[in-house]
């Protein structure tokens, strides 16, 4: 049997090693470095500056297209490295570890004036630069982060995270000159104490305002898609980026998994292009988790949606008729987040069969209904207290969204519920009622693949009541079936078979 070699490149590698730190693949950089214009890499003009380097790879493939697209411009090969390496590849690492990791990437050597480095720095750094910061801490938070004091302010020995590039008024004298192209992925969050995952706070786009602050001609950047429908603190954000008529270029996928392998990001990935001299509509591709494209040329409000971005193209029709009823929102029927302000502590809860109030809750990731202590008093939905109501849960991932998985659930089984009883933070109510009957009609409702395809456009991991804005009320004299949505709102066949090819059936 024919051997064969296998050469792998160490930054695929690495960038497969955790989720602690998401590293990028070098043929996802080069995807993106796809996207600018490719006359770029002839110019031994163009500056360019990653500033959250992380092993390197969007630089050192930067370099790999500079070396080929200047060998006419400047035969000498060691000239050309010299040129490209002190006067147009510039990088910040985010921390002291990846600053290194950068450097033998860049450099072959972890220092820039070591005996091994390929071009010689008079410094160990050489353009890629890092500082040891520390945060700004004013009202217990740092000003130019967010990040939480009593988690942040530790001792020397410990990392930090107050990265250079966003702890800063003035992110131009880092190098005291401008650049035609800021490409990079950057850290994506950060604890704030209060949990992991999509309940910690959003980082990355601190990164993309500050990278609009320096000008440059081309701005591509890796984030999370989180944005496009929800997310802590990411509503002022949000609203730029969907008015910003510079973003030429999006990737939209749905399963991050399709760019960072093995790594689970809820709301999936994209990566854009922004063209400081040119404004027009988005060339916008959402990549589904089966593997297929839809390409379509766009503004980022399309469907008249100022808020969050329709990702898919065929869901616009469908919403249109909708509205077009003008009808109240379902939202107005659900609660905000933790209605009853009960949270899943013991000092709350009891096994005590004898007390008023039972309790829905969550224990050992299942749905558990226990008590709550008579001596706890409700000051919080005490409106919730005079009827029937639903309980649904405010963070369901494993049911997913529109596109991924192929046909998603979007929504939990909702629990029916009287006067006397009650649920924990984990769970938003829907209600009152003062009928079962009517009760029971709106569940029956909210488990039509109509009402979860409509929730499902607004859905991230954590729904508030605003993800069921796009669903409208009804008559709950009486229940509701597909057929009869469909033929209420004047669906087509197609826009009836989209529906029915995303949403399963309720278990």
């Amino acid at each position: 049997m024919e051997k064969k070699d296998y050469n792998p490149d160490v930054l695929n590698c690495i960038a497969n090693l955790s989720n602690d730190e998401v590293f990028t693949p070098p043929e996802l950089a080069n995807r993106v470095l796809d996207l600018l214009p490719q006359e770029l890499f002839s110019s031994s003009e163009t500056t360019f500056l990653d500033p959250f380097c992380k092993s390197g790879v969007f630089l050192r493939e930067i370099v790999k297209r500079l070396d080929k697209g200047l060998s006419a411009v400047i035969p000498d090969r060691q000239e050309r490295i010299d040129h490209i390496l002190h006067r147009q590849v510039f990088g910040i690492a985010l921390t002291e570890l990846t600053s290194l990791l950068s450097r033998r990437t860049l450099y072959c050597s972890k220092r820039a004036d070591g005996a091994h480095s390929v071009s010689h720095f008079d410094d160990e750094q050489g353009n890629v630069r890092y500082e040891s910061l520390k945060h700004t801490w004013v009202n217990g938070k740092c000003r130019y982060c967010g990040a939480a004091q009593d988690v942040y302010d530790r001792g020397e020995e410990s990392e930090q995270y107050a990265y250079q590039f966003i702890h800063t008024d003035q992110p131009e004298t880092i190098f005291h000159m401008t650049f035609d192209v800021i490409i990079g992925n950057p850290p994506y969050q950060l604890s704030d104490g209060g949990g992991t995952g999509s309940s910690a706070m959003p980082l990355y786009h601190k990164f993309v305002e500050q990278a609009k602050k320096l000008s440059p001609r081309y701005l591509c950047m890796i984030i999370p898609a989180r944005w496009m429908t929800g997310g802590k603190g990411l509503d002022a954000f949000r609203e730029q980026m969907i008015a910003d008529r510079h973003i030429r270029i999006m990737h939209d996928f749905l399963d991050a998994s399709m760019c960072f392998s093995g790594v689970s990001i809820e709301g999936g990935v994209c990566y854009f292009l922004w063209n400081r001299e040119e404004q027009g509509l988005c060339n916008y591709t959402l990549h589904q988790a089966n593997g297929v494209e839809l390409t379509s040329e766009k503004f980022l409000d399309e469907g008249g949606c100022s808020d969050i971005v329709i990702r898919d193209p065929n869901i616009v029709s469908i919403l249109y008729k909708v509205r077009q009823f003008e009808e109240p929102s379902f939202e107005k029927l659900v609660s905000t987040r933790n209605p009853f302000r009960i949270t899943n502590d013991i000092s709350t809860i009891t096994t005590d069969a004898h007390t008023k109030r039972m309790l829905l809750c969550l224990q050992n990731r299942k749905r558990t209904t226990l008590f709550l202590k008579d001596s706890y008093t409700i000051t919080s939905g005490t409106h919730l207290l005079n009827g029937y109501k639903l309980f649904i849960s405010k963070a369901d991932g494993a049911a997913g969204q529109i596109g991924n998985p192929i046909p998603a659930r979007i929504l939990g089984k909702t629990e029916m519920a009287d006067a006397n009883t009650l649920c924990t933070e984990t769970f938003l109510a829907v209600g009152p009622f003062q009928k079962e009957n009517e009760a029971r009609n709106v569940q029956k409702y909210m488990e039509t693949k109509f009402f979860r395809f409509l929730v499902g456009i607004r859905k991230n991991k954590n729904m508030t009541h605003d993800t069921y804005l796009y669903a409208p009320l009804q008559d709950f004299s009486h229940p509701w079936t597909d057929e009869m949505l469909y033929e209420k709102y004047g669906l087509d066949e197609q826009e009836i078979a989209f529906i029915e090819s995303m949403i399963r059936p309720m278990e």
